[in-house]
């Protein structure tokens, strides 16, 4: 499981974005000031960090720019001004990304996503591009192949096939999925995954893929499991 580091000296905030993270599947650590953000970054082995500017003991950017230079855990920048000096100094700090008081929790959320899709184009999908076995995605144009025969997907079908298969082997809920490709606003339920998880594996099966497929783990979700 996926592990993030949300440091905020507002206990309210932390604990809405805790809660938010749980739900995308997240195993959350929590701190209010800087020296000790400090101390668990160091410590502990995090997928990202969500790091406040303006914590006691030691601010943001000192955090970020020491973390920077042992790591490179992508770190979001939490600031409440939206002076470009603010944005610029996070950046230049060794930030992947910053988002601004107030905020939606789902627009965190969302930025979360972003940055670790970047991270994981790194390791098989390089700019909107994925390839494993004989299936490739372009995330860019939405178009999908098996054996280089073209699968017609959905939008929501390409990008709910780029979630499971750029995290291969990773179980996720149908609450995860839902949250992640619809969003927290959207009016429906665990149903509309598996109806197109459904339709997915319809299309999918027009073309062999004996290495890898959309496996149901009953009671959780489901994965994208490749045979080794």
């Amino acid at each position: 499981m996926a592990k993030i580091l949300i440091a905020d000296d507002n206990q309210q905030i932390v604990s809405i974005l805790e809660a938010y993270a749980k739900k995308e599947g997240f195993t959350v650590t929590t701190s209010f000031d800087g020296e000790d953000a400090l101390a668990k970054a160091m410590s502990t082995s995090f997928d990202i960090i969500l790091l406040d500017v303006m914590m006691p003991k030691k601010d943001g950017f000192s955090v970020c720019r020491e973390i920077r230079r042992h790591l490179t855990v992508p770190i979001i920048m939490i600031t409440a001004r939206s002076e470009d000096f603010d944005k610029i100094m996070g950046l230049d700090n060794g930030a992947d990304d910053y988002v601004i008081k107030p905020f939606s929790p789902s627009e965190v959320m969302a930025r979360i996503r972003a940055v670790l899709r970047r991270i994981n184009r790194a390791n098989g999908a390089m700019d909107g591009h994925f390839s494993l076995d004989n299936l490739t995605i372009n995330l860019d144009e939405y178009h999908s192949q098996i054996n280089e025969v073209t699968i017609p997907l959905t939008k929501k079908e390409t990008e709910l096939l780029w979630t499971l298969a750029s995290s291969k082997n990773k179980v996720f809920t149908r609450e995860q999925l839902l949250n992640s490709l619809w969003g927290y606003d959207y009016y429906g339920d665990t149903r509309t995954v598996d109806s197109h998880i459904k339709r997915l594996r319809s299309k999918l099966e027009a073309v062999p893929h004996p290495n890898w497929e959309i496996k149901t783990i009953w009671g959780v979700g489901y994965k994208f499991e490749v045979v080794t």
